[in-house]
C-alpha cells in the first residue's frame, strides 16, 4: 500500500493534514457559530455556508491560474500565509454587530483566498511526481492514500471543536444544549466556537514546519511547463491543438456532472447538521456511544492498516509482530469504550467525524478491491468510478429518507426539536455517502492530473474544485427549503439530481474514453 512511493507524497499528504485539521475543526461549527452570535435561521446560515463554500473551492481556478505562471510551490507558501490571517481575524472576538459582521466576512475571504492559492496547487505538485514513469502506474493509489491523510486531520477535528466547546462553557456554568436560548449561554457559546478559529491558525503553522522540512523530497515536481521546456527540451511532450481541445472538453464534462454530486455530499455541514440538531437523540447510551469516542475510532482506523499489512508481508517475523499489534490496538479500542461515559452527551457537530473517519478506515478495502480488478483485467475507469459514485451517494440519502418517514417536517417543528431518533441513522447516511465520495474523488483528482494538458495543469485543477464550488453553493438550495417543505422532499431532490447525474456519466464514458485516449 506504502510500498515504492515517492517521500514527497507523505511529505505533501502530511502538510496538507495539518491544513485540513484546522479547517474542518472551523467548519465542524461553522453554521452553529453564526446562529449562536447573530441569531441567524437555518435558511440564512445554510446560505452563508453555502456561499463561503462554493468561494473556498472556485478560488483555486485563480490560483490554478497564477501558479503557471509564477510557480505551484509559491503559491503554495503564499496560501498559507493568507490562511492564517483569515483565521487569525476569525478568531478575535467581536459583538454581533456589524463590526462583527465586517470581520467575520473579511477573515473568511482570507481563508478562501489562501485556500485557493494553497490546496489545488498542492495536488498538483503531488500529481508532477507521478509524471516520472517510475511512479506513473501509482498515481490512482497515490491520490488514495494523499485523500485518506487529508482526511485523519479531518477526523479529529469535530471532537477538537466540541472539546474547546465544552471546555469554555464549563468555565461559565454550562453545558452544551442544542434547544437553550439563553442570552449568556449564547455568548458563552459564540465566544467558545471563536476559539475554534484560533485551532486553525495553530494547525496551519505545524503544516508550514512540515512542509518545509521535507521540501527537498519534492522540491524537483515544483515546476510549471514552461521551466520543464527550459530545463529538458527534448523530453517536453506537446500535445496537438486538437489533443489539448478533446482533453479539456473531457475535463469540463466531468467538472459538470460531479457539481451534483458536491451539492448533495456537503450537507454535512448544513441540512445534515440540522438534523442532527433538530430530531436526533444527542444523548447515546450503550455500545453506540463508542461511536463518539474519537480515539476508539482512531486505534480502529489504525488497526485496519497493520491487519493489512500483516496479509501483505513476505516475513513471518514482521506478521507476527503486525497481527500483534492489530490485536492491541482493538484492545485499546474496546477499553476506551468500556470507559466511556454511559449515557454520553454528544453535538450535532459530533456527526461530522464520521465521514473522514470512514475514509480513513475504508480506504484500503477500496484500493484492494480495484487493484483485484486491475490485475484480473477488469479495471475500473476513473470517468466509470464518478458514475457509480452518484448512484451510491443516492442509495445514502435513500437511507436519511427512511428515517424521516415519520417526523414531523422543519415548517411544522419551528424551534423545537423532535430528539427521537437514534444517532445509528446519520452513522449510516454518513458510513454510505463516504463510500460514493472514495469511488469519486480521489479518482476525480486523480483523473484531472492524469488528463489536463501539461500547461494547463494548475487550471484544470483550479476547474475541479471549480465544480465542486458551484456544488457548495447550490447545497444551500436543501437549508433554503429547510422550513418550506415537507423534510422528504428534501431529501428526494438530492436522490434524484444524483440519479440524473449518475446517468448522464454513464452515458458519457465511451465518449470520455475516446477524448482522452
Amino acid at each position: 500500500m506504502f510500498k515504492n512511493q515517492p517521500k514527497g507524497l507523505f511529505a505533501l499528504a502530511l502538510a496538507n493534514t495539518g491544513e485540513r485539521f484546522g479547517y474542518y475543526t472551523m467548519l465542524a461549527i461553522f453554521t452553529l457559530f453564526m446562529q449562536a452570535k447573530f441569531g441567524w435561521t437555518e435558511a440564512a446560515a445554510g446560505q452563508v455556508y453555502a456561499i463561503f463554500l462554493a468561494i473556498v473551492y472556485f478560488s483555486p481556478l485563480l490560483g490554478g491560474f497564477i501558479a503557471d505562471k509564477i510557480g505551484y510551490g509559491k503559491c503554495v507558501v503564499i496560501g498559507m500565509i493568507t490562511m492564517f490571517l483569515g483565521y487569525l481575524a476569525l478568531a478575535i472576538p467581536t459583538a454581533p454587530d456589524t463590526v462583527g459582521k465586517v470581520v467575520m466576512f473579511g477573515g473568511l475571504g482570507l481563508v478562501s483566498l489562501g485556500t485557493g492559492l494553497f490546496k489545488g496547487n498542492l495536488q498538483v505538485l503531488v500529481g508532477n511526481l507521478y509524471d516520472d514513469p517510475k511512479y506513473s502506474d501509482r498515481r490512482d493509489a497515490a491520490f488514495s492514500l494523499f485523500y485518506m491523510a487529508i482526511n485523519i486531520g479531518a477526523m479529529f477535528a469535530p471532537s477538537m471543536a466540541r472539546w474547546i466547546t465544552n471546555m469554555h462553557l464549563a468555565k461559565y456554568g454550562f453545558v452544551y444544549d442544542a434547544g437553550c436560548t439563553d442570552p449568556a449561554y449564547l455568548d458563552a457559546l459564540y465566544n467558545a466556537y471563536g476559539l475554534c478559529f484560533g485551532v486553525a491558525c495553530g494547525s496551519l503553522v505545524l503544516s508550514a514546519i512540515i512542509y518545509f522540512a521535507c521540501r527537498k523530497w519534492f522540491k524537483h515536481a515544483d515546476v510549471t511547463v514552461k521551466q520543464v521546456k527550459v530545463a529538458s527540451p527534448t523530453q517536453t511532450v506537446e500535445l496537438t491543438p486538437k489533443q489539448t481541445k478533446d482533453r479539456i472538453v473531457a475535463l469540463l464534462l466531468v467538472f459538470g456532472v460531479v457539481i451534483f454530486f458536491w451539492m448533495a455530499f456537503h450537507q454535512n455541514g448544513a441540512a445534515l447538521t440540522f438534523f442532527a440538531k433538530k430530531y436526533t437523540n444527542l444523548t447515546v447510551g450503550g455500545p453506540l456511544r463508542f461511536s463518539f469516542n474519537i480515539f476508539s475510532l482512531a486505534l480502529i482506523a489504525a488497526s485496519v492498516y497493520t491487519a493489512f499489512a500483516t496479509f501483505q508481508s513476505k516475513e513471518i517475523r514482521n506478521r507476527l509482530i503486525l497481527a500483534f499489534s492489530t490485536l492491541a490496538l482493538w484492545g485499546g479500542a474496546i477499553w476506551l469504550s468500556l470507559n466511556t461515559k454511559n449515557p454520553l452527551h454528544v453535538q450535532a457537530s459530533d456527526f461530522q467525524q464520521f465521514n473522514p473517519f470512514f475514509v480513513v478506515a475504508l480506504t484500503p478495502f477500496s484500493m484492494a478491491f480495484f487493484a483485484a480488478l486491475e490485475r484480473r483485467g477488469k479495471e475500473i475507469s476513473a470517468p466509470a468510478r464518478i458514475a457509480w459514485g452518484m448512484l451510491v451517494a443516492a442509495l445514502g440519502f435513500g437511507v436519511i429518507t427512511l428515517a424521516s418517514r415519520s417526523l414531523i417536517s422543519p415548517m411544522d417543528l419551528g424551534n423545537g426539536t423532535q430528539s427521537i431518533l437514534s444517532p445509528a441513522w446519520l452513522i449510516s447516511t454518513y458510513f454510505t455517502l463516504t463510500i460514493a465520495e472514495l469511488l469519486l474523488s480521489p479518482m476525480g483528482i486523480s483523473f484531472v492530473t492524469k488528463v489536463a494538458p501539461p500547461k494547463y495543469k494548475g487550471l484544470m485543477m483550479g476547474g475541479w474544485f471549480a465544480a465542486t464550488a458551484i456544488g457548495n453553493y447550490l447545497s444551500s438550495i436543501p437549508s433554503m427549503l429547510w422550513n418550506k417543505i415537507p423534510l422528504m422532499y428534501n431529501w428526494a431532490i438530492l436522490i434524484a439530481l444524483c440519479l440524473v447525474s449518475a446517468i448522464i456519466m454513464f452515458s458519457l464514458l465511451k465518449k470520455l474514453k475516446k477524448m482522452t485516449a
